[in-house]
């Protein structure tokens, strides 16, 4: 199993990943027309399936489900309230301009992320889990 530096910059490497899914699903979403809180939600949920396959098999190595998808879905609850909720906030009190849904959109995004590190890290993949 890596060790936690090792799970660290896997984390980052399968999060840029899961960013880029959920950035572009976000724009997608939003240039069909679709409510901002909504899209947001929608391409937060699609980067959470992509992050619990990649997250359990790559990063924290784990061959068993046991609990982990129960409290996986917990913690990404949480965390999508807490996306959610931010970039909506930050989008509403900025500007509206080019760059508003970008900036809201990383805010949110680092918030979330390092709250799903700690919570995977010493929750959903912990080492005595499985």
């Amino acid at each position: 199993m890596p060790n936690g530096r090792h799970q660290f910059l896997r984390f980052l490497i399968v999060g840029s990943a899961t960013v880029a899914i959920d950035f572009s699903f976000y724009r997608l979403l939003m240039w069909l027309g679709v409510e901002l809180d909504i899209a947001k939600a929608g391409s937060f949920t699609i980067g959470a399936g992509f992050a619990y396959i990649t997250n359990k098999s790559w990063t924290f190595t784990r061959k068993k489900h046991g609990l982990a998808p129960i409290s996986f879905v917990f913690l990404y609850g949480g965390t999508l309230f807490i996306n959610t909720s931010a970039n909506g906030l930050i989008v509403r009190l900025l500007p509206h301009t080019a760059w508003a849904l970008a900036v809201a959109f990383v805010i949110a995004t680092a918030l979330s992320a390092a709250l799903n590190f700690i919570g995977m890290k010493w929750i959903v993949f912990r080492s005595d889990a499985a």
